[in-house]
């Protein structure tokens, strides 16, 4: 897998301080409203894959954002809640920091995404409900938006389009018009990581094992090849990890 760690931070939890502020008037909250129902879950396969077996979950309507959280919108919480800002702020070779106020935020760790969505009295989605929301409808399918990856001949218009970050928005949305679920930026999700979870999971609305040293991403990203980009696909990173290409969306109950 493509993943490199570009730094690890020395983060304990409960040396993180709990923010009451409330999210700014002019964030962008363009979430959409996910309808509940049944979905089959991870990929069979004859490999000790761990998204497999593929197994039946039901998920509770729920909302999700549109996009993934941006650099602008990143920073008015850093600047609201004296947070500070990421890890590769105004680096641009990552797209990062204020001249890149429409591109997915990275160099935050899952700690600072939990951060983030309390302070925008939101959460972070399960791992369940992102896939359940990434499939857009489409039973059997690989990607968002069907059997192959969104507007790949677009992508590469803009030059080297796999080792280049974009705007958020730009990929072709799926059945429940969400924008960049198979790529762009790996996305931070709630649970636990356990590579045998699947084995034994809940059907009602699973919120990942109970314990376990990682937690799970998920998308894929700018810097990833097109298995990792699959709706299934699942990787577990230690939650104090910072990567260039690893940032979240946002989720809330309905």
């Amino acid at each position: 897998m493509y993943l490199r760690i570009i730094k690890l931070g020395f983060i304990i939890l409960f040396l993180i301080p709990s923010f009451s502020l409330e999210a700014q008037n002019n964030l962008s909250d363009e979430s959409i409203l996910i309808p509940g129902g049944n979905f089959l879950m991870g990929k069979d396969s004859e490999k000790s894959y761990d998204f497999s077996p593929a197994h039946t979950v039901h998920i509770d309507s729920f909302y999700i954002d549109k996009y993934e959280v941006t650099n602008s919108e990143y920073k008015a919480f850093c600047e609201a809640a004296g947070y500070r800002l990421p890890e590769f702020w105004n680096t641009d070779a990552f797209r990062c920091g204020d001249n890149y106020p429409d591109f997915p935020v990275v160099g935050i760790n899952w700690y600072d995404a939990m951060r983030y969505a309390e302070w925008a009295g939101k959460r972070l989605p399960t791992e369940a409900e992102w896939e359940y929301a990434a499939r857009g409808g489409l039973i059997d399918r690989d990607y968002p938006t069907g059997d192959t990856l969104g507007r790949i001949e677009e992508r590469k218009e803009q030059g080297n389009w796999m080792n280049r970050i974009v705007e958020v928005g730009l990929f072709n949305p799926n059945g429940f018009d969400l924008h960049d679920m198979d790529g762009n930026a790996w996305e931070w999700v709630a649970d636990n990581y356990n590579e045998q979870y699947y084995k034994n999971s809940p059907i009602n609305n699973p919120s990942g094992p109970m314990e376990g040293n990682n937690k799970v991403i998920r998308g894929g990203s700018w810097h990833s090849g097109p298995m990792c980009k699959k709706v299934y696909f699942r990787k577990g990173l230690p939650p104090n990890w910072v990567d260039f290409a690893v940032g979240f969306r946002c989720a809330k109950d309905k």
